[in-house]
């Protein structure tokens, strides 16, 4: 795996992004002197996010070692010519596929980038975050987006559940 990859998967895992926010970064939309990242999310809105340090040392590493030169403000090029920016997120659904398949996790390459903003959202569930705090890492402008990220948790308390005294099994 190259250096944009890591930084992709990074971003994905890290600040939750969508795949078609992360084709759509462009190299001003970073803020190294404040550690911030500004997303251009759907329906044109944007926001301002913190960037860990940990994802900002992938890019930047990215940048530093492997970026091909070129006009196109892009943060995520294309490796090869014409290097210009990702026409839509699928370049980006594809990179987290790959990395899926390269890592043997079965079953959940259709899901592809957003496989890791639903990993993300769980994470923190599981760590005690609310539905609000995570709502807004995920930028939902409605908390019901954000429950559909408990089904998950809900099916691993079934499993780990103890069975009701008197109950069957």
């Amino acid at each position: 795996m190259g250096y944009r990859d890591y930084a992709v998967l990074m971003i994905l895992a890290k600040l939750g992004l969508r795949a078609s926010e992360v084709a759509t970064l462009n190299l001003d939309d970073i803020d190294w002197q404040s550690g911030t990242i500004l997303v251009h999310g759907k329906g044109r809105r944007q926001a301002i996010m913190p960037l860990r340090h940990d994802v900002g040392t992938a890019i930047a590493t990215y940048i530093r070692h492997e970026r091909p030169a070129s006009a196109c403000r892009r943060l995520f090029l294309r490796t090869l010519a014409p290097h210009v920016g990702f026409a839509s997120g699928c370049a980006i659904t594809m990179i987290a596929k790959q990395a899926l398949d390269r890592a043997g996790i079965d079953g959940y390459a259709h899901h592809g980038a957003h496989l890791f903003r639903h990993s993300l959202a769980t994470d923190l569930l599981r760590s005690g975050a609310s539905f609000a705090e995570i709502g807004q890492l995920l930028r939902h402008r409605s908390i019901d987006s954000t429950r559909i990220y408990a089904k998950l948790d809900v099916e691993k308390l079934r499993e780990l559940s103890l069975p009701w005294p008197g109950r069957a099994q």
